[in-house]
């Protein structure tokens, strides 16, 4: 069984036991959340689409870690006007250990 949620303005194929880097959440390590903008369900039973989301359906998740990426370096110039601004930005994250599809 697996399911199709959204969660940060992005979308990811869970199923139980997967564990997933998701843009942070407010949550801290050891929580459980629920993530509820299921988009589709995979089962025994067959599929089910959502219209935009599948009703009644959840995901389960626990909070494994709370971190930054890696840094990546912004680096701006303009030619011959001696411009120059570099700029680093590490991204946060959660990470999530999914633990059950409710559908």
């Amino acid at each position: 069984m697996y399911a199709i949620v959204e969660t940060g303005g992005k979308q990811y194929r869970v199923a139980e036991g997967d564990v997933i880097t998701v843009e942070r959440l407010a949550a801290s390590v050891g929580d459980e959340v629920t993530l509820d903008r299921v988009l589709l369900v995979k089962g025994d039973s067959g599929v089910k689409v959502g219209t935009p989301v599948v009703e009644g359906a959840k995901v389960k998740a626990t909070v494994t870690a709370q971190g930054k990426h890696p840094k990546i370096l912004v680096f701006k110039y303009k030619p011959k006007k001696n411009y120059r601004r570099r700029h680093g930005h590490r991204q946060p994250y959660t990470q999530l250990k999914i633990t059950k599809i409710e559908a």
